[in-house]
């Protein structure tokens, strides 16, 4: 966290120091913003994922919106908002009506980058998949907004190499495909991602972690 807070005020020439990443990784995010339809990131709760907004608005310079919960805590809640402007990346919150999914689709049409943490799900949004070898709800929203829009699915991991070090890792994109069924489509685009986080999850166990009893919690909802 000490990290984060520091990264986000490092002067221009200490950023390299900060981040490592393959060039054909940063790449990844124009060659597909090219085409002209956004790009959803899709993480999990693995590794630095709040450090991925300071890299790809003060490195990458692209714009950014993420989709985030409200925090119980108000004050909590005013201090995520304030740093996600301090960097210029837009916050779209979760909400139960109709302009959560029309504020998304407006930042893929403007060609924005909007970024989802998809390993958990939202009430009753969510898709099945299996993960890590058992069943789990991933959060269903961003295959959906996919297989509206035509935007790609970057899998995307911020994994912390060191004392202010953190390198950046692009999965391989996902599209969903629209000449299936939806609900077939958007389930075989999620399992892809949810292929990709365990891989990463087995390789570094200890950078993926909830504050709460992820399984038992997964098991209950899928019963109810």
């Amino acid at each position: 966290m000490i990290d984060f807070i520091r990264s986000l005020r490092a002067p221009d020439e200490a950023l390299p120091r900060l981040f490592e990443y393959v060039p054909a990784d940063a790449e990844l995010f124009y060659s597909e913003l090219a085409k002209g339809k956004g790009l959803i990131l899709v993480s999990g709760h693995y590794g630095n994922w709040e450090a991925g907004g300071v890299f790809l608005r003060r490195i990458t310079k692209l714009p950014l919106a993420v989709v985030a919960m409200p925090e119980a805590d108000p004050a909590v809640d005013r201090v995520r908002r304030d740093i996600r402007d301090l960097l210029g990346a837009d916050t779209i919150q979760v909400g139960q009506s109709l302009d959560t999914a029309l504020q998304i689709r407006r930042r893929l049409a403007a060609n924005s980058i909007v970024a989802f943490l998809m390993d958990r799900h939202v009430g009753r949004d969510r898709v099945e998949v299996q993960f890590l070898g058992r069943r789990a709800l991933f959060q269903r929203t961003p295959a959906l907004m996919g297989f509206m829009t035509g935007a790609p699915l970057v899998p995307s991991f911020m994994e912390r190499l060191g004392p202010s070090h953190f390198i950046v890792r692009a999965g391989t994109p996902i599209y969903v495909d629209r000449s299936r069924p939806r609900d077939e489509a958007v389930q075989a685009a999620a399992q892809d991602f949810a292929d990709q986080l365990a891989t990463r999850v087995r390789a570094h166990p200890e950078f993926w972690y909830h504050f709460y009893r992820y399984w038992d919690a997964q098991e209950a909802d899928a019963s109810a």
